[in-house]
């Protein structure tokens, strides 16, 4: 199937989606025993007459059915399109928001999807002269693999850095003169700290660009300043997709810190968390994705659990304002206050000086606390202490601690705990 245009007309790309939507039912259901099931029990037996009417009948796809259908079926669970022969991948999600799920896919999806993380590259403005430093171990989860393989076929030079301390990661990089790193923002503000910290000669480092993703931090502005000061001015280019789906958005390159949906590779919706009803353009909600080319495992109207806003057009949904703004499922509630760990983030990075942080959410007494520990100065804490109460409207105490006492990551940061 040809990819839609990002430039198409509304009623263009929603003519586009449409037969896109049934080609997937058509190829699926008959031989999807899940889907199969799934949609007879609703009655969803007639294809859809137009993307509204799809998504008015069409129930949702949830990880809880998903992880339930594997738990049944083991090990690949029942959402499989074709004969097991015919799968020639297996990868599996982290697991960071529940039980983790193994995803198979077929020579088809696989090269579909590289083709996906090609288009996100040559958004980026990489090309077959760059030299790409791939900064993560190489486990079961999927975009590593795919944005390697997507850097090949672009025909790029790259270099795998699994299995690497972050001082030979550095060397590899400075010694081949790489100009393109592809980390999680966390990550790269790490490497940074470790070329400073142990003198690396970083008036030799030649990244211009780096992508990033795993995280929301990549179209934050506080981030994206801290990115771009640490690599000597790089271009911060952000990206977001998952195990379930492949890649699924990256920059728009007019526009950086929005996202563009591949809307030739997935229908786009946003709903209300609570009620699952669409949301008006311009308004903030839980990103739900049809894959339409991804036939051998596919996913029909899947709650992604991230929060995002539309742009205010009419429509199908092409641009999430400000990248991925949360999780749905991440959101605490401190004395009566909605707080998102996306937004406090935001908040402690807008001050560079601090190196690394860890937030408590106390749920011990009847009333849930937080609290911030920061690798800075007590005069910053202090600052950072006062901010959160403007900007949240609740008391956080932030004490500081030693630098170099919190936790690292290499993969998504997991710098919240709970008591």
């Amino acid at each position: 199937m040809p990819v839609a245009d990002s430039g198409s007309s509304s009623d263009a790309l929603a003519a586009q989606q449409l037969a896109a939507v049934r080609s997937l039912l058509q190829e699926t259901v008959a031989s999807n025993r899940f889907y199969g099931r799934k949609l007879a029990g609703v009655g969803c037996t007639a294809e859809p007459s137009s993307l509204a009417d799809f998504s008015a009948r069409f129930p949702f796809t949830t990880k809880a059915e998903l992880v339930a259908d594997q738990a049944a079926h083991p090990p690949y669970g029942s959402n499989l399109t074709y004969p097991l022969a015919r799968y020639t991948r297996c990868h599996q999600t982290s697991g960071t928001t529940g039980s983790p799920l193994r995803w198979l896919d077929t020579a088809e999806s696989w090269s579909g999807m590289t083709d996906d993380w090609v288009e996100v590259f040559r958004a980026a403005g990489v090309t077959a002269s760059d030299r790409m430093l791939f900064a993560f171990s190489f486990g079961p989860f999927l975009g590593f693999w795919l944005a390697f393989e997507a850097g090949q076929r672009l025909g790029a030079l790259c270099f795998a850095g699994g299995g690497m301390s972050s001082g030979v990661r550095l060397r590899l990089l400075l010694e081949n003169e790489c100009t393109v790193l592809c980390c999680t923002p966390t990550y790269a503000l790490h490497l940074a700290e470790v070329a400073q910290r142990e003198e690396f000669p970083w008036d030799r480092c030649r990244v211009r660009t780096l992508v990033v993703a795993g995280e929301p931090g990549g179209s934050q502005p506080s981030v994206r300043r801290r990115l771009a000061e640490a690599w000597r001015g790089a271009r911060i280019f952000d990206h977001h997709g998952m195990t379930e789906t492949g890649p699924v958005t990256h920059e728009d390159p007019a526009a950086p810190g929005n996202l563009r949906v591949l809307t030739g590779s997935f229908l786009a919706e946003i709903v209300a968390p609570e009620s699952g009803t669409a949301v008006e353009p311009g308004m903030e909600g839980e990103l739900v994705l049809t894959t339409l080319r991804r036939w051998g495992s596919p996913l029909i109207r899947y709650r992604t659990g991230d929060l995002v806003r539309g742009a205010p057009e009419p429509g199908p949904v092409r641009t999430l304002v400000g990248g991925i703004l949360g999780r749905v499922d991440d959101m605490v509630i401190v004395r009566g206050v909605n707080v998102y760990p996306s937004a406090v983030d935001q908040l402690i990075r807008e001050f560079p000086e601090i190196a690394e942080y860890r937030v408590t959410y106390d749920t011990t007494d009847a009333m849930a606390e937080l609290s911030v520990e920061v690798e800075c100065s007590a005069a910053t804490a202090a600052a950072l202490s006062h901010r959160l109460h403007d900007a949240l409207a609740l008391r956080v105490p932030v004490t500081e601690v030693e630098r170099g006492s919190l936790p690292r990551f290499e993969l998504k940061a997991r710098r919240w705990r709970r008591r």
